[in-house]
């Protein structure tokens, strides 16, 4: 059994920021009326260059996603820990491409601010109108950022100090499949970034090929049964190391769980936080600190906060200085999961995720987008790619 954790209630959902996908069972946020998003319907398909020469105009058409710069940073949200499985394939303009579900997609910013996508393998089973709704959901842009942001930086000072750094926003919290989001973290334990992102791509291509985009070939993540049909020795030759029996021993729990584990996963979304981290421990390889990850990055958990050593350190420095020069338990990680809570609310875990980044050193160089979807970069300390879990 694990801690108890503090339990939130969980209101009404704001209003969508995408019409074309139900918004995400999670508590809302209060926000003035006159400020509250409007309904957007889906947008009509129309050529939006990204720069102005042929070639970009004959790669594709642009659709534009209801982000603006304030409501998604590509950069400070896809490739910062919460999922390893998007690629950079062009850094002028900056460009994204992974597979969401079926869905073969890059996204970058266009002249105007807003986030566009540009899908890749069009066929009867992945249309741009699935692909927009599937953006949707996964990006979370139910959820109004720029408000968010707003209250926490008034309620902590740390916090409206990182978010500066920053940039000023866009740092959101993904809503991925949860069977994505499990096998993702599995590899994550006591391991750096380059040792994940090539363990995950390696699942990742037991999936049905999708396309070749910038020299990468990408899949749609596969299914339980096949994850399950994998050896362990295939993965330890593969560099898994011990994590090998944990992906296979995964996978195999959650076909016998009731319903399937695609099932099982997705009824997490309506659960209490608690019962979610207990029921999530109980697959072979999964910790507190994987399963507040999943929960946060995959479950409409949005207070769930995952502590390692970068959230331990702004903890003690900043929330609960009696911390200092004490070790991580599971016990004081609750303690410090609940003070995040009492700061930041409902969405704590969103708070401690741009914390986390200000934290973050696993690039020397970070790559931040200007308004005309050009680069810049700044050089930022480099401390180690570690990612404790």
């Amino acid at each position: 059994m694990s801690p108890r954790r503090r339990r939130v209630r969980r209101p009404l959902p704001p209003t969508p920021l995408c019409a074309s996908t139900p918004p995400p069972s999670t508590p809302s946020v209060d926000i003035p009326k006159s400020e509250a998003p409007g309904h957007r319907p889906p947008p009509a398909r129309r050529r939006l260059p990204l720069v102005a020469d042929a070639a970009a105009e004959a790669e594709g058409e642009w659709n534009p996603l209801p982000l603006s710069s304030a409501d998604l940073s590509l950069p400070l949200t896809l490739p910062t820990g919460q999922t390893f499985l998007w690629r950079r394939t062009s850094v002028s303009p900056l460009r994204f491409t992974a597979a969401v579900g079926p869905h073969l997609v890059s996204l970058s910013r266009l002249p105007d601010g807003r986030v566009a996508f540009l899908l890749h393998n069009e066929s009867p089973t992945s249309s741009v109108p699935d692909a927009h709704a599937a953006l949707c959901d996964y990006l979370n842009a139910a959820v109004p950022l720029a408000e968010l942001w707003r209250q926490f930086a008034a309620a902590d000072a740390r916090f409206a100090e990182v978010a500066v750094g920053l940039g000023g926003g866009g740092a959101r919290v993904l809503r991925q499949d949860p069977v994505e989001c499990v096998f993702q973290f599995l590899c994550s334990s006591n391991n750096n970034i380059a040792r994940i992102e090539k363990m995950v791509w390696k699942l990742a291509g037991y999936g049905e090929r999708l396309g070749e985009v910038g020299g990468f070939v990408f899949h749609q993540f596969p299914t339980i049964d096949r994850l399950a049909r994998v050896s362990e020795q295939e993965l330890r030759e593969a560099g898994f190391g011990y994590r090998a029996k944990y992906v296979v021993g995964t996978a195999r729990e959650l076909q016998v769980k009731p319903g399937g584990g695609e099932k099982w996963l997705a009824s997490m979304r309506t659960r209490e936080l608690p019962e979610v981290i207990e029921a999530l421990c109980t697959l072979p390889g999964v910790g507190p600190k994987v399963a507040a990850c999943v929960a946060l990055f995959s479950l409409d958990q949005n207070h769930a906060v995952p502590v390692d050593t970068h959230v331990w350190k702004v903890a003690t420095q900043y929330l609960m200085p009696e911390l200092a020069g004490k070790s991580i338990t599971t016990k004081l990680s609750v303690a410090v999961a609940d003070a995040f809570v009492t700061k930041f609310g409902s969405y704590a875990g969103w708070a401690q995720n741009v914390l986390f980044i200000g934290q973050l050193s696993a690039q020397k160089l970070m790559v931040s987008e200007d308004s005309n979807g050009t680069t810049k970069s700044s050089k930022r300390k480099h401390r180690g790619n570690n990612v404790d879990t």
